[in-house]
């Protein structure tokens, strides 16, 4: 699904493949199953089973914040998902023993494509940017548009109350976070928080979330950026569509936005030829017939969700469970998306 590395990890893959035949399934190990680069976080394996190319995808080690990395979960979505939505990829299976591999792994159909972070392949211009632009909103309004129950998730999370417990959640997780850090919980995070919980809306609509939906969580054809998959549903849900789109938007960085946005390099939007965060808005209303007059609210949730997600990663590099070298930037990055977010509110930036 992503690029190959040369180096496999030590996973008890004897293991693995004694439990897979125990339900009847082949686990090749000769060549070994090779880790797919890429990510902060969910650890992805490329791995052959009866003789077919898969994916074996499992948390990563340490203490997990609550809610994410969530196997069961993601298998529950992506064994059905498919029938509606055909850019998720098909689970196979779902091991929640996590003696055999250290925790709960799962079996995903394999696609083959290339994922884009922050750079345009060379040679890939404003056309090919602007058909990136859109085509991450029509995939997100298609994904908006299925019905839970047609695909028997109409029972997945709870919909009911979801934007309060959002708030009360991102809240606590960055407290949580945020203590870690050398100077402690800045004073903004309370600031941000009470600013949410007095402008709250109500939900308005239950849709299918992805809930980290951006351009590297969509696998593309090489040669005409085409979606061919959309990767990592391990926080999906239920709940109001515009938070998924304040999430992508999150990340969507324009040219005169401060110098955080930039520093998180997740997506080329800056290039000529993307749209703005504001038209890309006014696109998904368009598909969805979805109003933005209280999506002001949503996006100051999505950017504060995404400043407390490199706070959570950074808190891993000073609790000694990574030695990633990214996750030290994270601490500075974290803080100053909190000042983004601050500025959001304002209304400074759209």
């Amino acid at each position: 699904m992503e690029q190959v590395t040369d180096a496999t990890d030590s996973l008890g893959w004897a293991r693995a493949r004694d439990y897979l035949a125990s339900r009847g399934l082949e686990l090749a190990l000769s060549p070994p199953p090779r880790r797919l680069s890429g990510g902060f976080a969910n650890l992805n394996y490329l791995v052959t089973v009866d003789g077919a190319r898969a994916v074996l995808r499992r948390p990563p080690p340490g203490d997990l914040p609550p809610g994410a990395h969530d196997m069961s979960r993601e298998h529950r979505i992506l064994a059905r998902l498919h029938e509606r939505f055909p850019l998720a990829p098909r689970g196979l299976l779902l091991c929640d023993d996590p003696s055999v591999l250290g925790a709960p792994f799962q079996l995903l159909e394999h696609r083959e494509g290339v994922t884009i972070r922050d750079q345009l392949p060379v040679g890939r211009g404003e056309p090919a940017a602007a058909r990136l632009g859109a085509m991450m909103i029509e995939v997100l309004a298609a994904l908006h548009r299925v019905d839970p129950a047609a695909v028997g998730l109409g029972a997945l999370g709870r919909p009911a109350g979801f934007l309060e417990r959002a708030v009360y959640g991102w809240s606590k997780r960055a407290r949580l976070s945020f203590a870690r850090f050398e100077r402690g919980v800045p004073p903004l995070v309370d600031e941000l928080a009470s600013w949410l919980e007095a402008r709250r809306v109500p939900d308005r609509a239950v849709n299918l979330l992805h809930n980290d939906f951006k351009l590297d969580n969509i696998l593309l054809r090489p040669d005409t950026l085409e979606p061919v998959a959309v990767l990592d549903w391990d926080q999906g849900t239920r709940g109001d569509g515009l938070f998924d789109l304040a999430t992508l938007l999150s990340y969507w960085t324009e040219p005169g936005d401060p110098a955080p946005m930039h520093a998180m390099a997740q997506m080329p939007t800056t290039a000529p030829g993307f749209p703005t965060r504001e038209q890309a808005a006014l696109r998904y209303a368009e598909l969805t017939g979805r109003g933005l007059a209280e999506f002001h609210f949503h996006r100051v949730l999505g950017q504060f969700k995404t400043a407390v997600i490199f706070a959570q990663l950074h808190a891993r590099w000073r609790a000694g469970v990574t030695d990633d070298p990214r996750y030290r930037a994270f601490g500075p990055l974290a803080l100053g998306l909190l000042e983004v977010t601050y500025d959001i509110a304002r209304r400074r930036y759209f």
